[in-house]
């Protein structure tokens, strides 16, 4: 099993702009947040770990991404699990093929690209900050496809749905993770 510190150094192998590093950061410690609140601690690194590689290839490899990313991860020698997980994330938006399976992968599925959206949204307000985000603010702009346009709106629904969550309470979950995100300052 690769460690934390182990992802990060291969991260930053692929991964040079700060701005991936910092959204793959914020992925895995929400996919260790989520490991946790739903009774899945004694998996919380590995989640953590799969949220921190999920774009490993995106950087190098935008058109092949969660597709090169096998490739990568074969030649180190990375759990099939960890492989599964990350390719998923890409199920119906990338050339990917593998299906989220796994609540864990529905999460990262969910999550990618609203943790995105979040960060955007709290760039907007005076605070800067997810700190005083609410759940009607994050709705407002989930409602403007003009805002934060790269953020798929349409996977975050997908991602709700196949999790059997309200859109509403996947809302306030990673929120709620990102807040305690931002108080951790966490840098691997």
């Amino acid at each position: 099993m690769i460690t934390k510190e182990e992802a990060w150094s291969l991260l930053k192998e692929y991964n040079k702009e700060e701005f991936h590093l910092k959204h793959a950061e914020t992925v895995g410690f929400v996919m260790e947040y989520f490991a946790k609140k739903l009774g899945y601690e004694n998996e919380a690194e590995f989640w953590g770990i799969v949220g921190l590689l999920h774009d490993l290839d995106f950087e190098m490899y935008p058109e092949e991404h969660c597709v090169k990313v096998q490739e990568i991860l074969n030649e180190k020698g990375i759990d099939e699990k960890i492989i599964h997980a990350i390719v998923s994330h890409g199920y119906g938006l990338t050339k990917a093929t593998a299906k989220p399976e796994h609540e864990m992968e529905k999460i990262l599925f969910a999550t990618d690209e609203l943790t995105g959206l979040i960060g955007a949204v709290a760039l907007m307000r005076p605070s800067k900050s997810v700190s005083d985000l609410e759940v009607k603010s994050l709705k407002k702009k989930f409602k403007t496809p003009s805002f934060a346009a790269g953020c798929s709106r349409e996977a975050i629904q997908q991602g709700a749905d196949m999790l059997g969550w309200e859109l509403d309470d996947l809302f306030q979950q990673t929120i709620l993770a990102m807040r305690e995100y931002e108080k951790s300052e966490q840098v691997i």
